[in-house]
């Protein structure tokens, strides 16, 4: 792997390990000034509607400019929004702030939100530059290296968000991102990415062109198949994005959250260290559906009891097997989509995964708090579930995990007995061959 690629690397960890920190510090911030578990789920649902939708113009702008271009533009547009949320934080009155309904407080969710979304850019570009740099043997365990960066940019953002939020506030938590960002365009400008000129083998290549990205897909068998089992995932992740804070948040304080996150984030250090050394294996399709059956059985079991320990092993065994999924799935693009077009095609897939997502999270904060909650405080479920469930709000957070699990866990059996699957694996072996 060449010193360019673990210069880029560097770098991407400094930026995203920044927006990650502003997302981890204003969700715990914004329950903890207003103690409601539906303003979390609207802020999830937000962040992924604007994911979903930003993913087809982010992918058309991979393509259609340099990686270096693309990625400073990325930065550049976090710094402005950051900017803009400190200069609305410092004219409102503090005590605005504690209000769910506030249109001060929205506006401050959208900025910093929005803000750290404009990341997702070098995500898709990230892949990209994988493709560019290493040779296709090495990708795997390229892959790997980034999905160490994304666990490592977690880590360090769990444990200083909580630990800022409790002790400093929102308000140093803003001048950190700024002062981060701005170090991360200053170091980005010296790099050299060796790309000579920009890729377009069509001459409608300077637009999103989603009509050609889904001919591209469709030629590769199969491939919609994967892109459509990952969205129903993250119609089941947004369970998780909208409720594990509320969760945990229910059984420690917000510095022990943050802190726990940070240790329990060497999980994905651990996956993209054992795929960066070993790889995928032969077929990186089975190491995905392999991995997602181990991810939903520990979702069925760790909430099964109200106990810290029990949620914190439960999550560090998922977060050891995000990467091997994140980095199966860019292993096959990478494989089998033309370099011209996979800016486009990560983009597309983004977009569509993500899609699912927001109605979960706009879905799931009602659920909970209008169904399960009750059900687990004062309705039937008291008595049915809760001599060895236990009772109260938390448990009724705790059963949507479980019933999430089960679902999750029959989807990705089926789906791995599916002719998708058979046809996308003989599609990689071909390639490889």
């Amino acid at each position: 792997m060449t010193k360019t690629f673990y210069v880029i690397l560097a770098n991407t960890l400094a930026a995203s390990l920044t927006n990650t920190f502003v997302w981890f510090a204003v969700t715990f911030w914004v329950y903890l000034q207003t103690q409601n578990v539906m303003a979390m789920s609207v802020m999830a649902g937000i962040y992924l509607v604007t994911v979903s939708v930003s993913g087809f113009f982010l992918g058309s702008l991979v393509d259609r400019y340099r990686k270096k271009t693309v990625m400073l533009l990325s930065s550049l547009c976090s710094l402005f929004l950051y900017l803009l949320a400190y200069g609305l934080f410092v004219s409102t009155t503090p005590a605005v702030f504690t209000n769910p309904a506030s249109l001060p407080l929205w506006g401050f969710i959208l900025l910093t939100l929005v803000g750290a979304i404009a990341g997702n850019l070098r995500t898709i570009a990230l892949p990209t530059i994988v493709t560019l740099l290493i040779p296709e043997p090495r990708r795997a365990q390229a892959n790997g290296l980034v999905g160490t960066v994304n666990g490592v940019s977690f880590l360090v953002a769990s444990i200083f968000s909580g630990l800022v939020i409790g002790f400093l506030g929102v308000y140093w938590m803003l001048v950190l991102a700024i002062g981060l960002t701005l170090l991360n365009i200053i170091h980005l400008g010296a790099i050299a990415i060796p790309e000579a000129k920009v890729i377009q083998t069509e001459s409608h290549a300077n637009h999103i062109d989603i009509r050609g990205t889904i001919r591209v897909i469709h030629l590769v068998p199969g491939l919609f198949g994967l892109i459509f089992f990952n969205t129903f995932n993250n119609f089941l992740g947004g369970v998780f994005m909208s409720l594990m804070d509320a969760y945990g948040l229910s059984l420690v304080s917000v510095q022990a959250w943050g802190l726990l996150w940070g240790i329990l984030s060497f999980g994905f250090i651990v996956g993209g260290l054992v795929i960066a050394r070993k790889g995928l294996g032969q077929n990186p399709l089975k190491t995905l559906f392999l991995a997602n059956i181990v991810l939903w059985i520990v979702t069925i079991f760790f909430t099964v009891q109200a106990s810290i320990v029990l949620l914190a092993v439960g999550a560090f065994i998922y977060l050891c097997l995000i990467p091997a999924v994140e980095a199966a799935e860019q292993t096959i693009l990478q494989a089998v989509i033309p370099l011209e077009r996979q800016g486009r095609v990560f983009g597309f897939a983004q977009s569509i995964e993500q899609a699912a997502s927001p109605l979960t999270a706009f879905m799931i904060g009602p659920i909970a708090q209008f169904i399960f909650i009750p059900f687990m405080t004062t309705g039937a479920g008291v008595k049915l579930l809760g001599p060895w469930f236990g009772t109260g709000t938390d448990r009724g957070i705790a059963l949507l995990f479980t019933v999430t699990g089960f679902i999750g866990l029959l989807v990705t059996v089926m789906a791995m007995r599916s002719r998708s699957y058979r046809k996308l694996s003989a599609k990689y072996r071909m390639v490889r061959a």
